[in-house]
């Protein structure tokens, strides 16, 4: 695939972070969650399970960040339909427990485009954080998100 040069609107906000927004692991949305994905394990779903393991509480399912907010990036101006999900990797320090409260935020990681068989295509990698109150890093999720020329073109790139 050969690497094109267009849009500059996204070249702009690479590097670009949103402000910290502070998420709560909410025991009623863990259980949800785990139902949802269909992993009802006890360690995320049943206290007594949760009391018992090693972490001494119930955990939240690996890809449970997915529901927090982690704020805007000021110029990232992405549309809530026609968007393809290219990619998206998880790395954790510890798992996300019951009840804590978790800073998370976003930043634009790198954005570039390519001729594809279909067109022209955007490819947008964009890293959030999630972080306990002292300040410590607990996971980092990296997702890759894929701009279909229809896409570019609605947003004017």
């Amino acid at each position: 695939m050969e690497v094109l040069g267009g849009g500059q609107v996204l070249q702009n906000v690479i590097g670009k972070t949103s402000e910290k927004v502070r998420n709560t692991v909410e025991r009623g949305m863990v259980k949800r969650f785990a139902e949802a994905i269909g992993d009802p394990h006890p360690v995320f779903v049943d206290e007594e399970a949760g009391r018992d393991s090693r972490y001494g509480r119930n955990i939240a399912p690996p890809t449970f960040p997915r529901v927090f907010d982690y704020g805007k990036i000021e110029g990232l101006g992405l549309p809530d339909k026609g968007l393809i999900h290219g990619e998206q990797t998880y790395h954790y320090t510890r798992p996300l427990l019951v009840g804590e409260d978790v800073f998370c935020w976003s930043e634009v990681e790198s954005y570039k485009e390519k001729q594809g068989s279909n067109g022209r295509m955007g490819i947008l990698t964009i890293c959030r954080y999630g972080e306990s109150l002292d300040g410590t890093g607990i996971f980092v999720e990296k997702q890759v998100i894929i701009l279909t020329e229809a896409v570019m073109k609605g947003m004017g790139i």
